[in-house]
């Protein structure tokens, strides 16, 4: 049973104020991240399934890597559902104590279930989203890995697109978004739970990959940061939010 929550879309803007400078104008720009949800029961549990996106105005804007998610309170890195094959249990169970953040473990059947994180596309077999445990540059311990339940957080956490000129992070390739957002997770929380709200930094181009030094992680990126929340912010927080997604555009 699925019903759609009222009011479910929220659109933080993040550096949309920023003036053109050399050709970012031409390369188009991070509007900010979008946040969609609705209400569904699986199992007999009600749960919150929320969809977060960047928003690009370029039409050919790609998304490599999101880094540096943050929250003001840890225990926002717990509580997540998930629903995918992981090394813990055999068939996907519904289950906040076991569970991976790996898109490529989910299966078709239990997506609309199942927390992930993403750079573009959809869950599924073929994604091609890996985290900063498996890439070469990072230094973290394989408990910040992404192969649990709760969300990995730190400064050496990120996701990352491991075969960036196949196109999964451009606009227009994450199915059932409009064409200008590029999906970074989705994330499932009981009904009813306390909003919470993260900051995240993310690296984008116009579509071009480029690595001239040949360390893997592309040059003439832009860099920008941005705010989303899951649930709806008191109402006394909501001006605070707007102020803090405008933190503006930095290009490499």
């Amino acid at each position: 049973m699925t019903r759609t929550s009222l009011g479910a879309v929220v659109v933080l803007l993040a550096g949309a104020l920023s003036p053109c400078a050399f050709d970012a104008c031409a390369y188009g720009d991070f509007v900010g991240f979008s946040v969609t949800s609705n209400t569904v029961v699986q199992q007999g549990q009600s749960l919150v399934v929320y969809t977060v996106a960047a928003r690009f105005d370029g039409p050919t804007d790609t998304l490599f890597r999101a880094y540096d998610l943050t929250a003001e309170n840890s225990q926002w890195f717990q509580g997540f559902w998930h629903q995918d094959y992981n090394t813990d249990l055999g068939d996907p169970v519904l289950s906040q104590t076991h569970g991976t953040w790996d898109p490529s473990r989910t299966g078709s059947a239990n997506r609309a279930f199942d927390s992930y994180l993403t750079i573009g596309g959809i869950a599924g077999w073929g994604n091609s989203t890996e985290d900063s445990f498996d890439d070469i540059f990072s230094t973290q311990a394989v408990s910040s890995s992404w192969n649990r339940a709760s969300l990995p957080w730190g400064d050496d956490f990120a996701w990352f697109n491991s075969e960036p000129g196949n196109g999964q992070g451009r606009v227009g390739n994450s199915p059932g978004l409009r064409e200008s957002d590029v999906r970074i997770g989705q994330f499932v929380l009981s009904e009813g739970h306390a909003a919470r709200t993260y900051s995240l930094s993310i690296r984008f181009n116009a579509g071009d990959w480029f690595d001239r030094d040949g360390d893997g992680k592309g040059d003439w990126m832009h860099t920008a940061t941005g705010s989303f929340t899951l649930g709806v912010p008191a109402p006394g927080a909501i001006a605070v939010l707007g102020l803090a997604g405008l933190l503006g555009r930095r290009r490499r």
